[in-house]
């Protein structure tokens, strides 16, 4: 009940923010409503949504009584000032858009298997904006065991279609990361935690590639030859913010990037195959020469 009822609230929110400062009426809502989810929709319950969405999401709904069109005054740039909660509109509006068009357009829109930690989303985000702390039953890979931590959840960070858990574990007297589709359930201990002052899950990321941190490393530049072709697909999708191109050499475009050399790194830059090539630091193009050969050899 209260994700079909946040699922109407994005709707709306994010209809206003699509109708842009223009706005929209009233039996234009009513209409667009009833061909979404094929039920009427009354005056006294659009304004039941205004109210909840200004109280929940902090985000006003106004009505311009000089032609009776309701809007949001500045509408996506009122959502970019609000990251969490432009975040939390985004990944619902996509999950809605996607489920929508897998209904009415069966067939035609395929969507990759995202695993289901997701469900956990929700809850964590409650528990981090009340600061409370958790107990969480998990099992790591390769392990039939499940064990119970109790953590104080920091930060959520995505990556290759995975959530992750960061936050300081009781038992282990450390931070530590935590896959959510490996996590079985959470509860709330009823306790609170203090977060550490200044944390930004951006900023401890932002020389890494990755989720495991090392922090016994320091970040070094990365130089990268790469194909014509290749070329133009990290210039769309950068291998990591610090990326910039820097040159030309024999019909190649040379890439550098300035992160910590991690095995995540070592991974893209396998995937990637022979279009890219790595120029310097010398131990990592010697740790991909070696794992290249190591995976060659399996075929030989």
């Amino acid at each position: 009940m209260i994700t079909e009822l946040i699922d109407k609230y994005v709707w709306l929110i994010q209809t206003f923010i699509d109708a842009g400062e223009r706005g929209i009426s009233l039996d234009e809502i009513m209409a667009r409503w009833k061909n979404r989810y094929n039920c009427p929709y009354s005056r006294r319950t659009f304004n039941n949504h205004r109210e909840v969405i200004a109280e929940v999401f902090g985000i006003e709904i106004e009505c311009d009584r000089r032609n009776n069109r309701y809007f949001i005054r500045y509408g996506k740039d009122a959502i970019d000032q609000k990251s969490s909660i432009g975040w939390l509109i985004n990944t619902f509006t996509v999950n809605n858009l996607l489920t929508l068009g897998q209904e009415r357009l069966s067939g035609r829109v395929a969507v990759e298997d995202i695993p289901s930690g997701q469900v956990f989303l929700t809850g964590l985000i409650s528990a981090m904006e009340s600061n409370s702390v958790i107990t969480l039953d998990y099992r790591k890979y390769g392990q039939e065991e499940v064990n119970t931590f109790t953590v104080e959840p920091y930060a959520l960070k995505e990556y290759q279609k995975r959530w992750y858990l960061l936050g300081y574990c009781h038992e282990r007297g450390a931070e530590r990361i935590y896959s959510l589709d490996r996590i079985s359930s959470i509860k709330q201990t009823g306790w609170t935690f203090k977060m550490p002052e200044g944390y930004d899950i951006d900023e401890i990321y932002s020389q890494t590639i990755g989720i495991y941190l090392d922090k016994d490393s320091e970040a070094e530049f990365i130089y990268l030859r790469v194909s014509e072709r290749e070329a133009a697909y990290l210039r769309d999708l950068p291998l990591h913010p610090s990326q910039m191109e820097t040159g030309q050499e024999n019909g190649r475009r040379i890439f550098r990037i300035h992160v910590v050399p991690n095995s995540d790194l070592l991974m893209e830059i396998k995937r990637l195959g022979k279009d890219v090539e790595v120029l310097s630091p010398a131990s990592v193009r010697e740790s991909i020469a070696r794992e290249l050969r190591e995976a060659a050899a399996q075929y030989d």
